[in-house]
């Protein structure tokens, strides 16, 4: 393989790295990794707003403020990607079926995991996170 990477190079087509889940498919989802991420998001909304400026901004409290956000925005999209994966490569027309919300329920959940990216609202983070676990429990009684 890497031989044939190494031809197309030398004869100048271009090569993009690219990144999936598998696309197989490999039949390993877990709803369980976006819950983990969007549990992520509510701590660090958390801290956020736990952070306490009235002594005047300082290097400590903004590099924390700054590294919050950065984490939180990092899950929120991991969060989103997970169940975009399980929604696109797992979901079939019989769960769509017996589930016929959960189109909606999987568009809510993206729409809440961009809010709180924008945003710093501990109720939507638990909002979010709860979206997913719904998700995530009717990914669980598909498998049964």
């Amino acid at each position: 393989m890497l031989n044939l990477i190494g031809a197309f190079s030398k004869i100048g087509l271009p090569i993009s790295v690219a990144h999936a889940h598998c696309d197989i498919p490999c039949g390993i989802y877990d709803p369980g990794d976006a819950i983990q991420a969007a549990q992520t998001v509510v701590r660090m909304t958390e801290l956020i707003e736990e952070i306490d400026f009235s002594g005047g901004p300082s290097k400590e409290l903004g590099n924390s403020l700054v590294r919050y956000v950065s984490v939180k925005e990092d899950h929120a999209t991991k969060a989103k990607e997970d169940i975009l994966i399980i929604w696109t490569d797992y979901f079939k027309p019989e769960h769509i079926e017996k589930y016929p919300d959960l189109h909606e329920k999987v568009w809510n959940a993206c729409k809440l995991g961009s809010y709180v990216k924008q945003n710093v609202d501990l109720a939507k983070a638990k909002e979010f996170k709860a979206s997913l676990e719904e998700i995530g429990e009717i990914f669980w009684e598909t498998k049964k």
